[in-house]
This record gives C-alpha cells, structure tokens and sequence, in this order.
C-alpha cells in the first residue's frame, strides 16, 4: 500500500472519528486523543524506509528498500 493510499484512509478515518465525537454529550477527550493516536501509529507503521548509503556488508555499501515492519 502506498503512503499517499495510507494518508486517504487515516484521513477517512479521522473525519468518521471527529464526526462520531461532534455527536457526544459528554467530555470524551481521553477517548479522542486514544482514537486519534491509534489512528498516527497505524499511518505510521505503513511508512516504506528506503536507504541509499550508511550500511555496509563487508566491504560493499548497502543500498536497497527495508522490508519489515515499525514496532
């Protein structure tokens, strides 16, 4: 999935999540900042790191596209 992909779909689901707290009566701020930072991390995780120099294997610099996950 392509960041601008990720970026629409945290987008989408900010705007559900503000439209869900515009209905509350109730203070729900610890509720928001909980949804809200769900929502960053998720964005975040599906970032792609991509390194062109810094690492070397031996004597060959590594190049290339980092395959993994953001814990």
């Amino acid at each position: 999935m392509s960041l601008d992909t990720a970026k629409q779909e945290a987008i989408s689901k900010f705007i559900a999540l503000m439209d869900d707290m515009f209905t509350r009566e109730q203070d729900s701020r610890q509720e928001y900042a909980e949804r809200f930072f769900t929502i960053l991390i998720e964005l975040i995780k599906k970032a792609e790191i991509k390194y062109t120099n810094g690492l070397n294997a031996g004597s060959n610099p590594v190049t290339g596209t980092f395959n993994g996950e953001l814990k």
